[in-house]
């Protein structure tokens, strides 16, 4: 990509464990390198970002106030995004927000201000990469343990083993400097005030979603 404005991250499964419709904040636990790639994005000027398909709430087994508090808390745990947007509806419901389709990816790049074709997608399944070319945005594969293989395959020359990768690699290409290191580990992400975006708009998700 030739400029590189905002990191979109999907949240279950690449930044999150995946615990199918989680509704306890108190059960969130971060990935491997998720804070890292959040701060390394961060301390290159980077939007950051969370789009995600949360279909526990059409299919009745979340409320929206508890995906509200999950996110709040992964929030908290990495160090602080700049808006977190989800797809409430089942996967029948025909939206034009549910991953693959673009309309998360679209209104996260309005709401940071830059251009979809300027957004990087990180995500672990076909839906959040596919969602990324609809939008006119890059999108990266990180799978795991319930990535399908042909999905592994498929994206083989489009994919990285974890966020951080992800994220390095991006800004190498975007010609970014020093980008070989993230500015600290997991354990030590540099403090961030709250993000000032209302709640309302860093919350509006998921495979399971």
């Amino acid at each position: 990509m030739s400029r590189l404005s905002a990191v979109l991250f999907d949240r279950d499964g690449t930044l999150v464990a995946d615990v199918p419709y989680n509704g306890d904040p108190d059960r969130v636990r971060l990935l491997p390198g998720a804070a890292a790639a959040v701060a390394l994005a961060r301390a290159h000027g980077l939007a950051t970002g969370v789009v995600s398909n949360q279909s526990g709430i059409g299919r009745g087994l979340l409320t929206t106030d508890q995906v509200h508090r999950v996110n709040e808390r992964a929030d908290e745990l990495l160090g602080g995004l700049d808006t977190w947007l989800f797809c409430p509806h089942a996967p029948d419901a025909g939206c034009a927000c549910r991953k693959p389709r673009p309309g998360l990816i679209h209104r996260a790049a309005a709401r940071l201000g830059v251009p979809p074709a300027e957004c990087l997608v990180i995500g672990d399944i076909a839906a959040d990469v596919l969602a990324a070319r609809a939008a006119g945005a890059r999108g990266v594969l990180v799978p795991n343990a319930a990535t399908a293989p042909e999905e592994v395959r498929r994206f083989a020359t489009e994919s990285a083993p974890d966020a951080l990768t992800a994220v390095r690699a991006a800004l190498f290409e975007a010609g970014f400097p020093a980008v070989g290191r993230a500015p600290a580990p997991d354990t030590a992400v540099p403090a961030r005030a709250p993000s000032p975006v209302p709640r309302a708009a860093r919350s509006a998700g998921r495979r399971s979603g």
